[in-house]
Formats: structure tokens, C-alpha cells, sequence
């Protein structure tokens, strides 16, 4: 679809993407392949965490997110601390200048509404309220799709998010407790509907062999810490997860099973080198996955999934296999029991290695049925995707000039 005058339709992409997460970067993947399904003629790039990387992987100019280079580092020195102070003005003028070149903006999923893991209100918050508050002056629609959201505690990342969310054109949500978070921090959601995660849309690939129901294990570790409201026990949480962690590999080793370690983030790497390194058994190895593709691959192969990382969790369930989810929050209990597996859930601020192996026997007993159960949800999720994308495209492509019909508008 063009704008009147024949020029293609000019589509930005944001978020923090290509910066080590596979899980946003999976997202990403899929609005890509939505656009270049639907709106081949669209002229797509982004601003966001890692321009280089995502230019280099899916071939669209890409900005950096912010202007100062040292945002993700804490500012100690005076020197650093104006500079990234300054680095937030100079971000107003670059992002408003970015959004006035695009017909529409896209957030691809991600928890860009939620403060689950550490989170400062002037980082990521404050550059998707600079995002929309410039789509709303520019005229620019700006979409947030199948995004999650959760409770804020810290009141200046509350009020930013509640902003940024109120001035964007369209909003849909990956599970019902995202809507229900937004609603009750303020947020009009009688039109905003909830679909699955844009991962579901992605290609699933299939084992070359069936796997054996008591093959190898896949085991996603995190560098978890707890949330943005355990900052004061950060240590303890991290040193019990991983405690735990490594209690369950030593035992499904002892048994006798191969375990594949997977990672979702390159924060991730040290929890892995931790785990093989206190796991001294050459059944114990480490995938090097590269994209949600390398990890589908991964759990497509395995008899079953125990994993902590979100979108770890969305590639076994998207492959069919077994999966049990160490829980860090709301959103991956959402996400199993909308599988039809809620039951296989374990907190990951108490693991429980003895507890984690029982639930775990009892998944592999269950495998079969499981396995059912998922092929069947998996096959409703790209059904409900694909109602996504149509209602994407009546919602914000222009069909005469640059009239952007049917996007949502509230007062902010």
C-alpha cells in the first residue's frame, strides 16, 4: 500500500533490538517477515539498541537508539553524568527528527510496558515516551504490538509508561494480565486487544528424528537478580537461582541425561560458564544459539525444556516440546497456562532443585499428551496472529495520502 503520490509507504522500527536479546530480536524477525508478506513495497528501518547487528542480520539501515555511547554504563564521574544528562535533550531532537520520516512506527512486542528485571525510568521508559510523544506531534502513528506490560511500583517509570502508552495509535497486548496492568495504571484499553507473542509467527522447525521421550535435556539459565524491586537482594536471589540451577544439571547428569544449556540474553554467559564449570560431566554442554530460529532448533531436538528466560520458553512451546518454565514472572506463568501447560510452572526466586526434578519426572510421564495439547495452542496462535496483522494493516497503513484510517487516538 502507497501514499497517494506514489512514493512507498516509509516504516520505522524501534526498540532495543539487536543489542543480545534474542527474544526482541525474534520479534523483530516477525514484523519483518509481516511487512515483506503484506506491504512488500514498504521502506523499513529502525532506530534502536544495535544498528550494526541488526543491519548486518536483516538488511535494513538501522540508527543508534540513543546518542550518548555510554548510556547503558552507570555514571559516576561528573564529566559522564552531564554528558548522558546531555545525551537525554540531544534524544528528544533525534528521535522526534527520526519518527517525522516515517507513515507509521512499529514497536515489535518485547515487555516494553513492564519493569520485571533492574530498569531506570530515564533509560528505556524514557526513550518510548519520546517515541510516541513524537508520533503523536508529527502525525505519525505509532504502533505497540503484542507488547507485555506489568505493574510499576517506581512512580517515574509508572507515569512514563502510562504516557507513552496513552499517545500511541495502536496498542496489543501477549497476554490478558498485560491489558489488566495498563488498565490499572490508566490506560483506556476497551479497544486494545491481546494476541499472542509475535514469536508465535515465526517458522517452527522440525527434528530431523522424533526425539526419545529420555533424550537430551535443554536447560535455559538467566542471570537473574530479581526484579526492579529487589535491588537490595539482588546477591541472594542470583546465588539461590543459581544454586538451584546447578543442583538440577548435576542430577539429570548423574541419571544419565545429556543437558543442552541455553541462553536468551549475552548477559547470559557467565550463569552458563558458572553451571559447567561446578557440572564437571562431558554430558553437559552448551548451545551457541544465535537467533529464536538456532533455539527452536534446540528444544525442537530435545525430549524436554526446562528453561527461565521468557522467549526460551516461547521457542520449546513453539517447537511442541515438553516444557517446564522457572518462573521469574507473571508473564511466563500467563504464557503457560495459555498453553494449556500451567501447571508446570517453578518460582525462580526459590528454586527447589529436589521439587524441580519432581515436577520434572512428571512432565516426561505426561510428555505425550503435552505434546498434543501444544500442537493444538500453537496452530490457535498463528490463527490469532494473523487476525493481528490484518487489523494492523486496516489500522495504520495509509490508503489515500497520508490520512492514517482507524488508529486509535486518546487524549493523552
Amino acid at each position: 500500500m502507497k501514499p497517494a503520490d506514489g512514493t512507498p509507504v516509509r516504516v520505522g522500527v524501534f526498540g532495543l533490538l539487536g543489542s543480545g536479546n534474542l527474544g526482541n530480536d525474534g520479534s523483530l524477525e516477525a514484523v519483518l517477515g509481516y511487512l515483506r508478506a503484506r506491504h512488500p513495497d514498504a521502506v523499513v528501518d529502525a532506530l534502536c539498541g544495535g544498528p550494526e547487528t541488526v543491519t548486518a542480520r536483516y538488511g535494513i539501515p538501522a540508527t543508534r537508539l540513543h546518542w550518548y555511547r555510554g548510556e547503558y554504563r552507570t555514571a559516576s564521574r561528573a564529566g559522564s553524568v552531564a554528558a548522558k544528562g546531555l545525551g537525554k535533550l540531544v534524544d528528544v531532537f533525534r528521535t522526534a527528527a527520526w519518527v517525522r520520516r516515517h507513515d507509521v512506527v512499529i514497536v515489535p512486542g518485547m515487555g516494553v510496558l513492564e519493569a520485571t528485571l533492574p530498569l531506570r525510568p530515564w533509560g528505556f521508559p524514557y526513550s518510548l515516551f519520546l517515541l510516541c510523544a513524537a508520533g503523536r506531534l508529527t502525525g505519525t502513528p505509532t504502533a505497540l504490538v503484542s507488547v507485555g506490560a506489568a505493574p510499576i511500583a517506581s512512580r517515574p517509570t509508572r507515569a512514563l509508561v502510562r504516557r507513552a502508552a496513552r499517545l500511541a495509535a495502536y496498542r496489543s497486548y501477549r497476554d490478558t494480565e498485560s491489558r489488566d496492568a495498563m488498565r490499572a495504571m490508566g490506560v483506556d484499553t476497551t479497544h486494545d486487544e491481546v494476541y499472542p507473542d509475535l514469536a508465535f509467527a515465526l517458522p517452527a522447525p522440525r527434528a530431523e528424528t522424533p526425539p526419545e521421550p529420555s533424550g537430551p535435556v535443554c536447560v535455559g539459565v538467566m542471570a537473574f537478580h530479581g526484579g526492579n524491586d529487589d535491588r537490595a537482594r539482588a546477591d541472594e536471589i542470583h546465588r539461590r537461582y543459581l544454586d538451584g540451577t546447578i543442583r538440577f544439571v548435576r542430577a539429570l547428569a548423574e541419571d544419565g541425561r545429556p543437558v543442552r544449556l541455553l541462553t536468551g540474553d549475552a548477559v547470559d554467559a557467565p550463569v552458563v560458564a558458572a553451571v559447567l564449570d561446578a557440572v564437571d560431566s562431558p554430558l553437559v554442554t552448551a548451545a551457541e544459539a544465535a537467533s529464536l530460529a538456532d533455539l527452536m532448533k534446540e528444544t525442537a531436538a530435545a525430549g524436554a525444556v526446562v528453561a527461565t528466560r521468557y522467549h526460551n520458553l516461547i521457542c520449546a512451546l513453539k517447537a511442541g516440546t515438553p516444557t517446564l518454565a522457572v518462573s521469574y514472572a507473571a508473564k511466563s506463568d500467563a504464557l503457560m497456562a495459555g498453553m494449556g501447560v500451567g501447571a508446570y510452572c517453578h518460582p525462580a526466586r526459590e528454586v527447589d532443585a529436589d521439587r524441580l526434578l519432581e515436577q520434572f519426572r512428571t512432565l516426561e510421564r505426561e510428555a505425550a499428551e503435552v505434546r498434543r495439547t501444544l500442537a493444538e495452542r500453537n496452530l490457535a496462535a498463528a490463527r490469532r496472529l494473523e487476525q493481528q496483522f490484518t487489523t494492523l494493516t486496516a489500522a495504520l497503513f495509509p490508503a489515500h495520502g497520508h490520512h492514517h484510517a482507524h488508529a486509535q487516538r486518546e487524549t493523552p
